[in-house]
């Protein structure tokens, strides 16, 4: 298998007050419409988080072994989970993904030589949407182990490729109630 993708269902959504991945979007929960797009890019997708709390949608779940570390942790797992050369990996949280944006990210990560294929888009680089070769593992172990949770101090020794992204509404996190509702309004735009 030469790519497979993965979506992170981790935080603890406490400045949206609810879980941001069962919030409903286009008739199914947010998390499953991210899944989908991940889906149709990369070939697969598995959920990194909680069993209990996701299995009932029917989609392979595995769990974050390193709870309550942050992201990398989610990275981490899906690396450890992947017998895939290339990893796409998404925050769940991220309702203007589409399946086109994520197969470009993935095509330039198979045509490249860096480590990880990252967007980078107004509000700077995004971690949680990026394409990471399996190699990038021992990296985010070590760090764990170091106790350093940050993504960027992670992977500073791999080469990173970074796109820059035209569309910037494409990498927006829905963080709080009011990014939402502007991710509801944008949704609503682009089916009109």
């Amino acid at each position: 298998m030469r790519q497979a993708g993965y979506v992170l269902t981790g935080g603890a959504s406490s400045r949206m007050g609810k879980d941001k991945a069962l919030l409903p979007f286009r008739g199914r929960t947010l998390v499953e419409w991210v899944a989908q797009q991940v889906k149709t890019a990369a070939g697969s997708v598995t959920l990194v988080g909680s069993a209990a709390r996701y299995g009932f949608l029917g989609l392979p779940v595995i769990e974050d072994q390193h709870a309550g570390c942050g992201p990398l942790s989610g990275i981490e797992a899906a690396l450890a989970h992947s017998g895939a050369e290339w990893n796409l990996v998404v925050a769940c949280d991220m309702p203007n993904l589409t399946a086109p944006f994520l197969s470009w990210i993935l095509k330039e990560a198979v045509a490249g030589q860096e480590d990880i294929v990252m967007p980078v888009g107004a509000g700077g680089r995004e971690p949680l949407c990026a394409v990471y070769r399996r190699t990038c593992l021992p990296a985010a172990q070590d760090a764990l182990v170091r106790e350093q949770y940050k993504v960027s101090e992670a992977f500073r020794s791999m080469r990173i490729k970074l796109l820059l992204v035209s569309e910037q509404t494409a990498l927006v996190n829905a963080n709080t109630p009011l990014d939402w509702e502007a991710a509801l309004r944008h949704a609503e735009a682009r089916h009109d």
